[in-house]
C-alpha cells in the first residue's frame, strides 16, 4: 500500500517513518512505499537522508525478525505525481512556513492578545492563510485518487478537516478526510499512567474540539478511575496536565482539560509568559529548524548518518521546550522523560491506517464529522471525540450531555472555524473580521480590526 505525506520535507516527518518501520506483519494491508511530497527540495533532500538512516538502523535491530521490509521512499515536488495511487494521503503542510507562523504570533502579541500557532488570532491567521491551500488539495485527491484516505494533521486541525470534508461530501466520496492530534493520546495515557494503569487497556470519555477538550471518564477495569485521580493532589500534580492547571481548578472543573485550555482557563498569565520571552515558538523552531536543515541539506558534507543525529537532537530540543511559556506561568517544571519521546500522532496515524486496510476494530480519538455524537453541535461539525474505526472508516461514538461551559466554548470556537472557513471560500473581509472578533481570546472588534489589516489579504 502507498502512503503519500504532503509536507514530506517537514520535521516530524521521520517520526511517522519509524512508526511504519515497527509496523508488524507481512505485506497485506501494510505501507509498502512512503511518497514524500513537499514544495522545498532541499527539505525533501534532508528528510530523505535522515530516513535512509533510520531505515538503515532498522534493518539491523536484532529485533527485526518477523517485520517486513521497510517501505521503499520516493520524494517528488509535483503534487498530482505524489498523489497518484495513493491509498492514503497524510497532509502535514505548513502554508507559509514558519516564517508566517512567527508573524502570527507577533501581530496578536502587538495588540496585547494572545499569540499562539493555533489557538486565539493566531490560529485563525494561520487558518485563513491555510484554509485555501488545504481545499486545493481536497480538490487534487478527488480527482486524482478519489479511493484514498485523508489523514489531516494540518493545524488548525478542525478548521482544515471540515473544509477539506466539505470538498469530498461534494463530489460524493463519504466521510474519506480524518483529521488526526497528538494532544488528547498524550493527555489520556498520562492519566492512565498516574493512576498506575496500563493506558493501552484503560477506556476514555473525551469531548471536544481540535485543541479544545476534556477527558471526563478514565475506565480501569470497567470502573472510572477519574474521580480518585481528581481527590489526590499528588497524583493529580504528578503529571504534565496537573502541574499545568493545579488540582484546585482540576477539582473544580470535574475533568482534565486539554493541555491547550490553559491559554483559556489562565489567558493573562499566558500572554504575559509569551510577552516577556525573548522568542515566540515560532521564531525559536525558525531559527533552531534552519540549522538542521542548513547541516543536513543535500550538498553538504553530512552524510545519512550526521543527519539522523542533527535531526535527533534538534527534535530532543524541540520536546524539551514544547509548551515552555505556559509551564513557565504555571510555576515552571521540566518535562518528563516519557513525554520526550515525540509524536504520538504517528501512532494515531498509523493504527488508523491498520483498522481501515485490515478491518483491525479499534477505538482512536479522532476529528470526524459529528453526525449526533455531541448533542447541541450539527451533523457537519467536525468535533474530536472517540471513534470506533474499521474498514468503513470512523464512526463517532456518542458523547452523551456535555457541561454547559464546555459546550458553550465549543459553539463559540465552531462559530470562528466556520466564519474561517467562509472567508477562505469567498474572499469576505466580513468572515475574516467575524472569524477574529468572535473568538473568545480577542477581547476587542478594534483589536480584531488591526490585526487584520496587519496581517492582510483581506
Amino acid at each position: 500500500m502507498r502512503l503519500t505525506v504532503l509536507g514530506g520535507g517537514g520535521f516530524r516527518v521521520p517520526l511517522v517513518h519509524r512508526a511504519l518501520l515497527e509496523d508488524q506483519g507481512d505485506d497485506a494491508g501494510r505501507i509498502t512505499e512512503l511518497v514524500l511530497h513537499d514544495t522545498d527540495s532541499d527539505r525533501l533532500g534532508a528528510i530523505t537522508s535522515v530516513l535512509s538512516h533510520q531505515a538503515e538502523q532498522a534493518r539491523q535491530a536484532p529485533d527485526r525478525v518477523g517485520r517486513g521490509p521497510a517501505p521503499a521512499v520516493r520524494a517528488t515536488t509535483d503534487l498530482d505525481e505524489a498523489l497518484r495511487g495513493a491509498d492514503f494521503v497524510f497532509s502535514a503542510i505548513r502554508v507559509g512556513g514558519l516564517e508566517g507562523r512567527a508573524r502570527d504570533e507577533r501581530t496578536p502579541l502587538a495588540e496585547g492578545v494572545l499569540g499562539q500557532e493555533t489557538v486565539g488570532a493566531g490560529g485563525v491567521l494561520y487558518g485563513l492563510r491555510t484554509l485555501p491551500v488545504a481545499v486545493h488539495i481536497a480538490e487534487r485527491v478527488a480527482e486524482v485518487a478519489p479511493d484514498a484516505w485523508v489523514i489531516n494533521f494540518t493545524n488548525p486541525a478542525g478548521m482544515v478537516t471540515e473544509a477539506m470534508g466539505r470538498v469530498f461530501r461534494r463530489r460524493g466520496l463519504g466521510e474519506r478526510v480524518i483529521g488526526i492530534c497528538d494532544s488528547p493520546v498524550g493527555l489520556c495515557r498520562r492519566a492512565a499512567r498516574a493512576l498506575g494503569a496500563d493506558p493501552d487497556r484503560a477506556d476514555y470519555d473525551y469531548v471536544g474540539l481540535n485543541h479544545l477538550g476534556w477527558l471526563r471518564r478514565v475506565v480501569v477495569d470497567g470502573k472510572d478511575r477519574l474521580p480518585g485521580l481528581l481527590s489526590d493532589d499528588a497524583l493529580l500534580e504528578s503529571f504534565e496536565e496537573g502541574k499545568l492547571f493545579g488540582a484546585g481548578w482540576l477539582r473544580a472543573l470535574g475533568a482534565l482539560p486539554n493541555e491547550y485550555l490553559h491559554y483559556y482557563y489562565f489567558n493573562r498569565e499566558a500572554v504575559a509568559s509569551i510577552r516577556g520571552a525573548q522568542t515566540t515558538r515560532g521564531e525559536f523552531l525558525r531559527e533552531q529548524q534552519s540549522r538542521f536543515y542548513e547541516e543536513s541539506r543535500p550538498g553538504r558534507a553530512a552524510g545519512p548518518s550526521e543527519a539522523y543525529a542533527a535531526w535527533a537532537r534538534t527534535r530532543r530540543e524541540r520536546e524539551e521546550t514544547y509548551m515552555a511559556e505556559s509551564r513557565e506561568a504555571s510555576g515552571g517544571w521540566e518535562r518528563d522523560s516519557c513525554d520526550l519521546e515525540g509524536g504520538g500522532y504517528d501512532r494515531v496515524a498509523l493504527a488508523l491506517m491498520r483498522a481501515v486496510s485490515r478491518n483491525e476494530r479499534t477505538t482512536l480519538i479522532l476529528n470526524v464529522p459529528n453526525r449526533t455524537a455531541v448533542p447541541g453541535l450539527d451533523a457537519e461539525a467536525v468535533v474530536e471525540v472517540p471513534c470506533l474505526v474499521d474498514a468503513g472508516g470512523a464512526r463517532p461514538l456518542s458523547a452523551g450531555p456535555v457541561a454547559a461551559d464546555q459546550l458553550g466554548l465549543m459553539l463559540q470556537l465552531k462559530a470562528v472555524e466556520r466564519s474561517a472557513i467562509e472567508a477562505a471560500e469567498s474572499g469576505s473581509r466580513a468572515a475574516a473580521l467575524r472569524a477574529l472578533a468572535l473568538h473568545p481570546l480577542v477581547d476587542s472588534v478594534r483589536v480584531a480590526e488591526r490585526i487584520l489589516d496587519t496581517a492582510g489579504g483581506f
